[in-house]
């Protein structure tokens, strides 16, 4: 779990429901402490601990999910590569791009991973609509999408009923990292982020706005609005 004296609780007034998601807002934090302090989170939660949501960015890093091809890295440089335990295959993190970490209890919330993902994307495309632009989901490549270049990517761990990892919504960042891989595992797949799109140029500002459209999908599970992805 995040060190308190780094984790600032965001307004909680969207937070109804049964069980209560913690929000933190964390900053600028390395990848692989936070990725070791959501496995701790997960292995020692319990049936009442509460959900929580991280907001935060990295520093330059590549991850490769668990069954990921190597070959889908090309030109890595000076920027790290882990091999971690999500699913999916290569992606980027870096300034600017926001990640959002889900640590929740899908057991208590009578919920499936397909529920959580497709809640995720309908987040984002929810937070597209109300920025005046279309973005749209795929069935058989997780993630949204803006005319054909990716915005947003999923990628989920289940351990003991709970999810960890989440989302990585692209705000106002270099894109150039994205060009030394096949991102996704899709080679020439183009990226773009909500910066031009007429959205948010500040991290900030965009996971103020873009956590209430969260909240409410997590909310809808498993209603036919959060399953619309599927």
């Amino acid at each position: 779990m995040p060190d308190s004296t780094t984790a600032r609780s965001l307004p909680a007034a969207e937070n109804a429901g049964p069980a209560p998601l913690l929000v933190r807002q964390l900053g600028r934090v390395e990848y692989e402490p936070t990725w070791r302090a959501m496995q701790q989170f997960t292995q020692t939660r319990t049936a009442s601990t509460a959900d929580e949501l991280w907001l935060l960015e990295h520093p330059p890093v590549y991850t490769l999910g668990m069954n990921a091809d190597v070959g889908h890295v090309l030109a890595p440089g000076e920027i790290p590569v882990i091999a971690v335990d999500r699913g999916g295959q290569v992606t980027y993190h870096g300034p600017g791009q926001l990640v959002v970490y889900l640590l929740y209890d899908l057991t208590r919330a009578g919920v499936g991973l397909r529920d959580v993902v497709n809640a995720l994307e309908r987040a984002v495309i929810d937070y597209s609509t109300a920025l005046g632009f279309v973005a749209e989901c795929r069935r058989n490549a997780p993630g949204v999408y803006v005319e054909g270049r990716k915005l947003a990517s999923v990628g989920l761990r289940i351990r003991r009923g709970a999810s960890f990892h989440g989302l990585a919504l692209n705000v106002n960042m270099d894109l150039e990292p994205f060009t030394r891989i096949n991102p996704c595992g899709y080679a020439h797949l183009q990226m773009t982020q909500l910066a031009d799109h007429g959205g948010p140029r500040d991290l900030w500002q965009a996971a103020a706005a873009f956590t209430p459209h969260l909240m409410h999908q997590l909310e809808a599970m498993p209603s036919r609005e959060a399953r619309s992805c599927a």
